[in-house]
């Protein structure tokens, strides 16, 4: 538990890490490496960068991406849930893209 002491308040910081913290950054890359290193499909490669997470799969059809990302969120999800770290579903974004006209 950290304690944080600004202008005479004092909060407890049980959970996440204090932004701006010297220590945040490598602390946050240590947790975030384990999820990086999750079992992935073939099909799939997840990037990384500060706080956001990439996820990339590829496929023959719309609904075989489908089906393997809802396998490879399933992994996450489990991962957020085991580290007690929740995801902003309203910053969440999916996007199709293909070579197809």
């Amino acid at each position: 538990m950290i304690a944080i002491n600004s202008l005479s308040k004092e909060k407890n910081i049980t959970k996440g890490y204090v932004q701006g913290a010297c220590c945040s950054p490598g602390l946050w890359n240590i947790q975030f490496n384990t999820l990086l290193k999750l079992q992935y499909t073939k099909h799939t490669k997840v990037v990384a960068f500060a706080d956001d997470i990439l996820i990339m799969i590829k496929a023959e059809t719309v609904g075989e991406a489908e089906n393997i990302a809802n396998v490879e969120m399933e992994k996450i999800l489990n991962w957020a849930k085991d580290n007690k770290i929740r995801f902003n579903e309203e910053k969440s974004k999916a996007m199709v893209m293909t070579r197809r006209k």
